[in-house]
């Protein structure tokens, strides 16, 4: 009885990982064009893969799963003129929106899928 119940709390407390590429911590500048807002958010990335990006916007964005937004990485002076652009630009999909430090420092953050 005892090892019945143990195996299922391990299996209330699995998290099923659904990422295909390695996050790397990284705190950049972004600028995000959400269309239904007509405008860009400044934000910062909290996390990167080739895949997508986990972005910090100020709480009014207003954001929401299935959206699709384009994100704005600005690049530095030298890497700009070797690349001909001031910044990359990637389009995608909000696949998750996190609401749990708008209180702490007024910000959400979203998990972004690159198209």
């Amino acid at each position: 009885m005892a090892q019945l119940e143990l195996m299922q709390k391990q299996s209330e407390t699995a998290v099923i990982e659904h990422r295909q590429s390695d996050r790397t911590d990284m705190q950049w500048p972004v600028s995000c064009w959400i269309p239904e807002a007509n405008r860009f958010f400044n934000g910062k990335t909290v996390n990167v893969s080739k895949g997508g990006v986990k972005v910090s916007l100020p709480m009014t964005a207003p954001v929401r799963d299935g959206s699709v937004i384009e994100i704005n990485f600005p690049r530095t002076i030298n890497l700009a003129k070797k690349k001909g652009q001031f910044a990359r630009i990637k389009m995608g999909k909000i696949i998750r929106v996190d609401r749990n430090t708008i209180t702490s420092n007024a910000a959400i953050g979203i998990a972004v899928e690159f198209s």
